[in-house]
């Protein structure tokens, strides 16, 4: 039996793609594309090499000026202080939707989970959980928005 293919439904302006209707609107796009990720280990060492520039109690901010004329984030979550994959994917989607949504001064920006955030029985998707860690995020980058 062969297998049938669905027709996709409209085109992708229609789907509400990132391109679509709010690059239109003037709004910031829905996508954080590639060039504002920190990927490249040498770019992290490079980071890395500077001072903290803040602290909370789970996290630490570092950033180094670039000449890019755009703001990179690169986040790092070790095993050893967040065990569950999910709870270490939930800090990066955390932490990349905060900085997409905001403006940043021209610098390359690292996170570092630096402290556990819970022990390995416990769940990061508490309501309560996820409400603390997005407002030391928040706290993390107000440091260094935009005026």
């Amino acid at each position: 039996m062969p297998a049938v293919r669905k027709a996709a439904s409209g085109s992708q302006s229609e789907a509400g793609c990132a391109r679509g209707p709010d690059s239109v609107s003037g709004k910031r796009p829905e996508s954080y594309p590639r060039i504002r990720r920190i990927v490249k280990t040498d770019e992290f060492s490079s980071v890395f090499r500077l001072r903290p520039v803040f602290r909370t109690s789970h996290f630490v901010l570092y950033a180094r000026p670039n000449e890019s004329g755009h703001a990179r984030l690169g986040v790092v979550v070790a095993k050893r202080l967040a065990a569950r994959a999910v709870t270490r994917n939930m800090i990066k989607r955390l932490a990349r939707e905060m900085f997409r949504k905001s403006e940043w001064v021209s610098s390359d920006f690292i996170i570092r989970l630096s402290a556990p955030v819970v022990s390995r029985d416990q769940t990061a998707f508490s309501r309560t959980r996820k409400l603390a860690l997005a407002a030391e995020l928040t706290e993390l980058m107000k440091s260094q928005l935009l005026r």
